[in-house]
C-alpha cells in the first residue's frame, strides 16, 4: 500500500476559482458611497454573506460590504447595533447575535453605504 503525502504549500497554492458568493445578487453602484443611514429609513435588512448587507431605504437599496469577514454573519443572519445617534455608519461595529441562546459572536467593523440596483430586483 502507498502513501501519497502532499506537502501543505501546495495545498495552499492551488488555484482556486475565482467568483463571486451566489448568496450575494451581483449589484450596479449608483452615485457616490455614504458614510451613515437613519436608522428610522430602513424598511428592511438582508444578510447576505459573511460580508455583505443590503439595506433597503424607502425605494433605494444600500449596499454595506464590510472591510473584512465578519465569521458568522452569513450563517446566523442577525447582528447587534449600538447607537446614540440614530444612524447606522461606516464607523460603527457590529456584533453577530448566535442563535444558540442569543450569545453574541464576533464584533466586525462595517463599511461605506453604497447605493445600488440589484440585478433581479431582489
Amino acid at each position: 500500500m502507498r502513501l501519497l503525502l502532499i506537502p501543505a504549500a501546495l495545498i495552499l497554492a492551488s488555484p482556486v476559482v475565482a467568483g463571486r458568493d451566489p448568496q450575494v445578487p451581483e449589484a450596479t453602484p449608483i452615485g457616490t458611497p455614504v458614510d451613515c443611514i437613519p436608522l428610522s429609513h430602513i424598511r428592511n435588512t438582508r444578510v447576505r454573506s459573511d460580508q455583505v448587507i443590503d439595506y433597503y431605504v424607502g425605494r433605494k437599496v444600500y449596499r454595506n460590504t464590510l472591510p473584512m469577514r465578519c465569521p458568522g454573519l452569513g450563517f446566523e443572519q442577525r447582528y447587534l447595533h449600538k447607537t446614540s445617534t440614530g444612524d447606522i455608519c461606516s464607523h460603527d461595529i457590529i456584533t453577530v447575535l448566535e442563535a444558540s441562546g442569543n450569545m453574541p459572536g464576533p464584533s466586525c467593523g462595517m463599511g461605506k453605504f453604497q447605493e445600488v440596483t440589484i440585478a433581479g430586483g431582489k
